[in-house]
């Protein structure tokens, strides 16, 4: 598994570094998403949060580009394309369940994430 193909836009530290690549408001969503069997272009944007397609586009490229996910076409005319976690992003799923029981326990009103998330190993 290599390194992720990013330079590091405030400092070294490594909080810092992972906040670089995936602390904006949508990246860790299609992370999540991702993880949970969602793969394609029109699947992202039926999730909750409402995401556009110009940022959904956008964090694709961004995540693609560090590495975390690959893209493949499932379809030649017009050419479409599934997403995938790689083994670097699927390490990031320790990171999302550990959001979830936080959340869980210091945010009222979260809902408790489905045990098969929960106990799923990267």
């Amino acid at each position: 598994m290599g390194k992720a193909a990013f330079s590091p836009e405030r400092s070294t530290c490594p909080i810092s570094t992972t906040l670089d690549l995936v602390g904006d408001k949508w990246s860790l969503l299609i992370i999540r998403d991702l993880t949970i069997g969602k793969s394609r272009y029109g699947e992202f944007l039926e999730s909750p949060e409402g995401i556009t397609t110009n940022i959904l586009a956008n964090r694709l490229k961004r995540l693609e580009a560090a590495g975390l996910i690959e893209k493949r076409p499932y379809q030649t005319r017009p050419i479409r394309h599934e997403y995938r976690l790689t083994e670097m992003g699927a390490k990031l799923l320790p990171v999302l369940q550990a959001m979830c029981r936080w959340a869980n326990e210091f945010v009222d009103g979260t809902f408790v994430p489905p045990d098969t998330f929960l106990s799923r190993k990267a």
